[in-house]
């Protein structure tokens, strides 16, 4: 029958407890060592960049640039057809305005007229109607096209404007232009000698 008295230091029963736990510390020891081996790791880096979207506007359809504010002094002064400067009862004047997206933008876009505010005496006798036309040279006091903004639209209101599309740039040249053409006219209450002073405001938002 086995002893159940502890082993003495020195006795074969003591001997063969430290061996197996010798063995045990081995054991452990060389399954840590298997599990690391069987461990990798893989690392993926990206870059994101934002794209590029402006529009520009000309009012002659060559030369184009940025009036980004209604600031005085920063807004295209459009070149209205004769008589502008010398309105009478029920008459009607027109201003070209070529739009487009420049070189740089990578996004096709959509714009439209989002405002159309005016001063002095003679704003209320006054309305006008936005088209789109092919060219310049098309934007006349009677021309028709497809219609922007409705005529006879109240200065204060861009009630029924519609949209346009702006096509992207390709990096060396810009998207196609569009040409509206602005037609004002003067009501049968047009009081001589008063004046008045209108901006526009055109809104192109990135179609992604």
């Amino acid at each position: 029958m086995q002893s159940l008295l502890p082993a003495v230091a020195g006795s074969p029963v003591s001997t063969r407890i430290k061996a197996i736990l010798a063995g045990g510390l081995v054991l452990g020891l060389g399954a840590a060592m298997t599990l690391a081996a069987w461990t990798d790791q893989e690392f993926a880096t990206g870059t994101f960049t934002a794209g590029h979207f402006n529009l520009v506007g000309s009012t002659d359809g060559t030369t184009f640039t940025e009036h980004a504010t209604d600031d005085p002094g920063v807004p295209a002064a459009l070149s209205f057809s004769t008589g502008f400067d010398n309105l009478s009862k029920s008459s009607t004047v027109a201003a070209a305005y070529v739009l487009h997206l420049d070189a740089a933008t990578t996004v096709a876009g959509t714009g439209i007229v989002s405002a159309a505010a005016g001063s002095g005496a003679a704003l209320t006798h006054l309305t006008y109607g936005v088209i789109q036309v092919a060219a310049v040279g098309d934007c006349t006091p009677g021309a028709a096209g497809t219609e922007r903004v409705p005529s006879g639209t109240a200065f204060g209101s861009t009630t029924g404007a519609s949209s346009f599309a702006l096509g992207a740039g390709d990096g060396t040249l810009p998207g196609t232009s569009v040409v509206l053409c602005i037609q004002v006219t003067s009501d049968s209450g047009l009081v001589q000698g008063t004046a008045a002073t209108a901006t526009w405001q055109f809104t192109a938002t990135s179609n992604s």
